[in-house]
């Protein structure tokens, strides 16, 4: 019920924005209150009805009536409930890992690392400081 009162409510806006737009000027506005005869047609003239008019009136009056029905309509619904509701909760409790388990790769050294070329490398036990030289 609420869904086909709002359709209507949107369709009567559009059909009162139409024949708003319509309507002819009716000439004057704010500026025609300074004073005047413009002032008389204005607060005190009987103007005929138009179709137009009539349609505005009636559309008009629909939009208020529709408007109060469907603002009572919403403060009457049932109360709010969580968006989570409806979400299951999950079987286990403890969080699993994003990401595999990483596992070493193997590296190998080598056991001699070979000198840049050019340079000469001391036989081991030859670069200790000589007896009573490093003291």
């Amino acid at each position: 019920m609420y869904g086909f009162l709002l359709t209507l409510l949107v369709l009567n806006g559009v059909f009162l924005g139409v024949v708003i737009l319509l309507q002819s000027g009716k000439g004057g506005g704010l500026a025609a209150m300074g004073g005047g005869a413009a002032a008389t047609d204005v607060l005190g003239g009987r103007q005929a009805t138009t179709l137009l008019t009539r349609a505005t009136w009636i559309a008009g009056s629909a939009f208020m009536v529709l408007s109060l029905v469907l603002a009572i309509m919403s403060s009457q619904s049932v109360a709010p409930t969580s968006v989570l509701e409806g979400i299951a909760a999950p079987a286990s409790t403890s969080p699993e890992p994003l990401l595999p388990e990483a596992t070493p790769l193997p590296v190998e050294i080598p056991s001699e690392v070979e000198p840049p070329a050019g340079e000469e490398v001391p036989p081991t036990g030859q670069n200790e400081p000589p007896d009573g030289a490093g003291d």
